[in-house]
């Protein structure tokens, strides 16, 4: 058990009918996470955009990862603001940059007394930080998709969309309280819809084509960083596991996104330190 953590194993049904022990935390600041296990999985899809259609293995560590994305309530703890345009302690935050989410995770994990992952003075990172950070891209297609290599982790159906996220068709343009549709086999909530969520990496329209076969975070540098998952405000044809969309970290495109754009954190397993 880890310290400082509060630890229970759920039984969860999963798609494709089949069952599965979800291992689930609760941190000092009472967010659930579920612990995503280690696994090699097909990233890419190729029926999908130019960007995502080469289709190549990636093995993944196992990691911690928010159940849901980050709430305003979670978010205002920390931050001590609430940039959202659709107000509600349960709703997504949205309206935030890049760099907001990246602010997010560090204070967060000093709370926890944990190392932070991110260094936004001078843009770089301590890749053997403890602390919360945003999921890589590989990160987050592969927890999305949860052992599937369907367009969605329910299947291939479209019309299924409305049930499992809020999108255009069905979110009456607004966000909604999160946790409200069903999750996948993993346990993670609003993967598809609701809010954009910011990843890791910087964007590279070719990087699948270079990419690690471990563990990749991504090109060293870029213009843009990666979103996934889709918002309230996109078309069902535009979602799906291995959609990828970007943006300006900083400057995010208040008419093109910004308040469809959210994020959840992730962190490292390792034992945490004793205060």
């Amino acid at each position: 058990m880890l310290k400082g953590f509060g630890v229970a194993v759920l039984t969860a049904v999963l798609s494709m009918s089949m069952l599965a022990e979800i291992e689930t935390t609760t941190t000092k600041g009472g967010v659930n996470m579920v612990k995503v296990p280690a696994g090699t999985f097909k990233m890419g899809d190729s029926k999908g955009k130019a960007d995502a259609k080469k289709v190549h293995d990636v093995t993944i560590d196992a990691f911690y990862m928010d159940t849901t994305e980050v709430t305003q309530e979670e978010y205002m703890r920390l931050m001590e603001y609430n940039p959202a345009k659709f107000r509600g302690e349960n709703l997504p935050v949205e309206r935030t940059r890049w760099i907001d989410a990246a602010k997010y995770c560090n204070l967060r994990s000093a709370e926890e007394g944990l190392t932070p992952f991110y260094n936004l003075e001078n843009n770089t990172v301590n890749k053997d930080a403890n602390g919360y950070r945003l999921p890589t891209e590989a990160e987050w297609e592969y927890a999305a998709k949860a052992g599937t290599d369907t367009k969605y982790y329910f299947g291939d159906d479209e019309a299924e969309l409305l049930n499992n996220g809020w999108v255009r068709n069905n979110s009456a343009e607004s966000t909604h309280p999160v946790s409200t549709k069903p999750a996948n086999a993993f346990g993670l909530f609003d993967l598809y819809g609701n809010v954009a969520e910011w990843c890791h990496d910087w964007y590279g329209v070719k990087y699948y084509e270079e990419s690690p076969t471990e563990n990749p975070t991504g090109p060293e540098d870029g213009k843009k960083r990666v979103l996934r998952g889709g918002s309230w405000s996109d078309r069902s044809k535009n979602v799906g596991s291995a959609v990828r969309m970007s943006d300006n970290p900083v400057t995010a495109d208040i008419c093109q996104g910004y308040d469809t754009y959210g994020f959840r954190c992730v962190r490292p397993i390792t034992e945490p330190p004793t205060k």
